[in-house]
């Protein structure tokens, strides 16, 4: 592949929600463009951009894949995401990178929520967007309410640049609306079309359309609305330039229509692309962070020294860690010597390459604006920043949605932890939403992530990748424990069996204090019954109490401790029996205390169409959960609520099967509460069996 500038690329995300058709619409470019000799197919596992094993399993795109192609003297680089939004990370580290958005609407179904969420992404990335109505060769299709849906969601300024003459089983005719002809596909999945002359009874329609379209091309540019009312008209070239500067400014959203699985429709979007579409010069420059400072510095296009950004990683049989990247200044060549800003380590760049799919293609040099992937690299990782020495930078890292699904995992197998726990960061690394917490406290590891598919794909990947055996629970809920009212003590530690005795009496009283407040350990001492230097003997009495938990073995917040007297024996009375004393003093004060549970509460976001707002209510009543506000967002629902932990454990399949698959949300810890009486007997009886099992 020749060496091309940064005006000659286009950079793309292609995006939609799940089953819209975005992996066929890339198939059906890569075929026109003879980058592949023929379609592939879902359904046998073909296509180029769904190469691994676990989207053949389940026949959905589960990582974004960064492909390339040429087209018009144009090089394409095109970014397949997955829809689903358990994988919604893929997708937003792929905006992230790119000069523009193509989003996938399906004919049938129309605006889904994962539509409005990539939309809705890529405008929070200033990204212009171009719309995509696939699958018109469907039965049920419904082209002009789906034109008024997105127009509805998106804004007036959505245009068609083109119309379906013949939507439905059979459909290969499209009145291009910018040149008024018509244009007939071949249905043998070739893409070849021919061009002809609109039907009469489409004529006024399209010249309506027509008329409407220069408008909005005039009305981008001052000196071309000008025009425009001297003349009636505007040449080609204006047109041209009118319709890059209107898309650019997001004042203006073009449509197109596609039937990918025949390969209709793609050709001529791809011209459009070639011709209207982003390049990385209309996004010359990128805000960063000077290395050395920490001051907002800009990074320029046309920079003398690289300036590369690692957007994701993968690690593949047989090649190691793969990284795909994007130069967003100067260029980047083979065997370069690069600073690693973000990690502050040095870095010999390795062999480079382009990607279609588990395709490789060598390249030795990359200008900026372009995109590639590059082999073992050894201190860089995604999200990473490399520079030249010279222009030390980092550029911030993408902000990913929290998770709102969790799962305990534990071996099957001892002696596989070490095993298990190079798979977790590995997998981690490749995906940044996967999360997992080895928790100290509760002894367990605990995953988390978008979903539930989302944490099963990584988990099959873990046993698969990495030749362990794992199995998944329930994690436990991190509960507290503390006290509603004072309590005190006196304890005698005495042990006398033979050799050295141990003698040690601690008098405490302990109160409770405000949420949030912590524990807190104070001595009132007088007199000389207990040397000083048995204080901090004491406190790690206490400490440990709390550590362990009294009532059911999580910790102990927000009391106070007062160690006020006690006694000593000048020979027997050593540190380890004033710690066992305090320990001991501590709990039993404790029990006097009026002690409890405390639960942790989440903050709830819902967003769901509002024909499912009566059940996701109620549900969300039955978990109880209290409905905070309710708001507007589009034509969706967002509802704001407050719900126990313990009760959310796979709500987000629950949600899904409410609401049909249209309804997400997301959660983040608020703060504790009592557990109610009836259920505080539940959880110690629970917590008494598991610290069992565990012994």
């Amino acid at each position: 592949m020749k060496d091309y500038a940064a005006k000659d690329i286009r950079n793309f995300a292609i995006a939609g929600h799940g089953g819209s058709g975005k992996t066929m619409l890339v198939e059906a470019m890569l075929s026109k463009s003879g980058e592949i000799n023929r379609l592939g197919s879902i359904e046998s596992g073909s296509t180029v951009s769904d190469y691994h094993q676990d989207e053949h399993d389940r026949q959905i795109s589960i990582h974004s894949s960064p492909l390339h192609l040429e087209w018009n003297d144009i090089k394409f680089n095109l970014i397949d995401t997955p829809g689903y939004l358990d994988f919604i990370g893929e997708t937003i580290s792929s905006l992230a990178v790119v000069d523009a958005a193509v989003v996938v609407v399906h004919a049938v179904n129309g605006v889904e929520v994962g539509t409005e969420q990539v939309w809705n992404y890529a405008s929070n990335y200033g990204l212009p967007k171009i719309l995509v109505v696939n699958g018109l060769d469907r039965e049920h299709t419904q082209f002009d309410k789906v034109l008024q849906q997105v127009k509805d969601h998106f804004g007036s300024n959505v245009f068609p640049m083109q119309l379906p003459v013949n939507a439905g089983p059979g459909f290969n005719q499209i009145v291009d609306v910018l040149r008024s002809e018509l244009i007939t596909y071949s249905t043998d999945g070739s893409g070849k079309y021919s061009e002809s002359d609109i039907p009469e009874d489409w004529k006024d329609r399209i010249k309506t359309l027509h008329g409407e379209l220069i408008e909005y091309v005039a009305e981008s540019d001052d000196s071309l609305l000008e025009k425009f009312f001297e003349e009636g008209s505007l040449t080609e070239e204006e047109m041209r330039e009118g319709l890059h500067h209107a898309i650019q400014n997001q004042v203006f959203i073009p449509l197109f229509c596609t039937a990918s699985t025949q390969n209709i429709g793609a050709a001529r979007l791809m011209d459009f692309i070639s011709k209207y579409g982003s390049s990385p010069v209309d996004r010359s420059s990128i805000q960063a962070e000077d290395a050395n400072s920490g001051e907002e510095v800009s990074v320029a296009l046309d920079g003398g020294e690289p300036v590369v950004h690692i957007f994701k990683t993968i690690s593949e049989a047989h090649v190691g860690e793969l990284s795909f990247f994007r130069v967003y200044s100067g260029s980047i060549s083979t065997g370069a010597d690069l600073q690693n800003t973000t990690r502050s380590t040095s870095e010999r760049f390795g062999q480079m390459f382009l990607m279609n799919g588990k395709d490789r293609t060598s390249v030795s040099k990359l200008n900026a604006g372009d995109i590639g992937a590059v082999v073992k690299l050894k201190n860089t990782h995604t999200g990473n920043t490399l520079t030249g020495s010279n222009n030390r930078v980092k550029l911030s890292s993408v902000e990913l949605p929290s998770s709102n699904i969790h799962l305990g995992l534990k071996s099957k197998t001892k002696g596989d932890e070490e095993k298990i726990a190079t798979g977790l960061a590995t997998i981690h690394e490749e995906d940044s939403t996967f999360i997992y917490n080895v928790d100290p406290e509760l002894h367990q590891t605990v995953l988390s992530g978008q979903g539930e598919l989302h944490l099963q794909v990584s988990i099959d990947r873990l046993q698969r990748k990495f030749n362990v055996d794992v199995e998944t629970f329930k994690p436990r809920i991190p509960y507290r424990e503390t006290i509603k009212g004072s309590g005190s003590s006196k304890y005698r530690h005495k042990k006398q069996s033979g050799g050295a005795g141990q003698f040690a009496e601690v008098r405490m009283r302990i109160e409770g204090k405000p949420r949030g407040d912590g524990v807190e350990f104070v001595h009132s001492l007088v007199g000389q019954n207990v040397d000083r230097v048995f204080v901090p003997s004491v406190e790690k009495g206490v400490t440990a109490a709390c550590t362990e938990g009294v009532l059911a073995g999580y910790s102990v917040v927000d009391v106070k401790a007062d160690f006020y007297d006690g006694k000593q024996h000048p020979v027997d009375s050593k540190d380890i029996a004033f710690q066992m004393a305090g320990k001991q003093a501590f709990r039993e004060a404790f029990m006097q205390a009026q002690p409890c549970l405390l639960e942790p509460i989440l903050n709830i976001e819902i967003k769901v169409p509002e024909e499912f707002m009566g059940d996701v209510m109620g549900d969300m009543s039955s978990r109880r959960g209290k409905i905070m506000g309710m708001d507007t967002e589009g034509t969706f629902q967002l509802i704001k609520a407050q719900a126990p932990q313990s009760e959310m454990y796979h709500y987000s399949t629950t949600l899904r099967s409410l609401t049909g698959g249209r309804g997400i949300h997301s959660e983040k810890f608020s703060h504790y509460e009592e557990v109610p009486k009836e259920m505080e007997a539940k959880v110690i009886a629970e917590s008494k069996i598991s610290q069992e099992e565990e012994l």
